[in-house]
């Protein structure tokens, strides 16, 4: 994996321990420096609201996710819920761990509008940008924080989360909720993806933009210099589309559509959140419900991290032996909280929610 090298300075440079996120990025230019997104003057092919709904569940569908992710449409957008838990294997071949263990967050939703507008300016925020079709979040390249506008037009290798080793195999690892989250091309979803030879579409952006893999949806090469600073293109379908890459920023790193970021749903917890350090030998084991074991040695010593499940799907028993709480055991009951400011981002009406068959994603 394109992520299993990381470059002596770099080492040096951490010298066992990782740039927090409030190191200032200074980053150097890309190759080519990326083109403007589209302006808002643009006019966009249009979907109907009902056509977006369904392509929407297609995603999801078409891909054999519908048991872990499902759909539910609205007048103005659609909304994937899930759990936010993957059902492949999590945290394996991470060096540089931030100390915090993936447990489910049940009544997660991401809203997924339909055919915004382009606002004419980048958006970008310090939490996911979009939602793959199994239902994880999907955040930029960075472990830096949110990026202003002239980041995005440059390259951040010390936040590179590829480069310091904080992703494990399959493109993901865990926040400062203790929620599992990709950060690049969520390679073990798509080998699980039932379409997964067909180009299929991955994952969504908030602002309805489909997310592609690393060719164009009829399988050509992407020409070099298409993508946009938002690391997407025009689309005769959607209007516009994302897409993944093998070279920086990897991923979406900013939404061109309009679309209320303040309004989408994040997962938080609560527990006292690790500072990143390079570790050896991490180990996480789970179930489909969370309960989970993470292992791993720093400097000779054995840390963990422990979550048990409760009755309330929400909350877990934590107990902990990390490095950035000096090698104490400590525990706790941490609940995972949907946090939204409502609007889009509400939960959907009673009864609505369930991944049955049956009128879901009717508009």
């Amino acid at each position: 994996m394109f992520g299993a090298v990381i470059t002596p300075f770099i080492l040096l440079a951490c010298a066992g321990a990782l740039p927090d996120d409030s190191e200032s990025m200074s980053g150097d230019f890309f190759a080519q420096r990326p083109s403007d997104p589209p302006g808002s003057e643009y006019t966009i092919s249009t979907l109907s609201p009902h056509e977006h709904c369904n392509e929407v569940i297609a995603s999801v569908v078409d891909a054999g996710f519908q048991d872990e992710a499902w759909v539910t449409c609205h007048s103005d957008h659609a909304t994937i819920h899930s759990d936010s838990y993957a059902s492949h294997e999590m945290m394996t071949g991470i060096v540089g761990t931030n100390e915090q263990i993936p447990m489910p967050a049940p009544g997660y939703h991401a809203p997924i509008v339909f055919n915004s507008a382009f606002s004419g300016t980048p958006q970008t925020r310090d939490s996911s940008l979009g939602v793959a079709v199994n239902g994880i979040p999907i955040f930029d390249y960075s472990a830096g924080g949110e990026m202003t506008l002239e980041d995005l037009y440059s390259y951040h290798p010390r936040q590179d989360t590829i480069l310091i080793q904080q992703l494990d195999i399959c493109g993901g690892h865990t926040g400062r909720g203790d929620d599992y989250h990709y950060h690049e091309l969520p390679r073990c979803m798509i080998e699980q993806m039932d379409n997964k030879d067909d180009n299929p579409i991955i994952g969504w952006g908030f602002d309805g933009f489909p997310l592609y893999g690393n060719n164009n949806p009829d399988g050509s090469p992407i020409a070099e210099g298409a993508l946009d600073v938002c690391h997407g293109q025009m689309d005769p379908k959607f209007g516009y589309r994302y897409h993944t890459s093998d070279k920086p920023p990897y991923i979406w790193q900013c939404l061109v559509g309009e679309v209320e970021l303040n309004e989408v749903p994040t997962i938080g917890m609560g527990r006292p959140s690790g500072r990143p350090v390079l570790v050896e030998n991490l180990i996480f084991t789970h179930d489909e419900v969370g309960n989970g074991l993470m292992t791993y040695d720093y400097m000779g010593q054995d840390y963990y991290l422990k979550s048990t499940a409760t009755e309330d799907a929400s909350c877990f028993d934590v107990e902990w032996k990390t490095v950035t709480n000096g090698g104490i055991v400590e525990s706790g009951n941490y609940c995972h909280v949907i946090r939204t400011g409502g609007g889009m981002g509400a939960p959907p009406p009673e009864g609505m929610g369930a991944p049955t068959g049956g009128g879901m994603g009717a508009p």
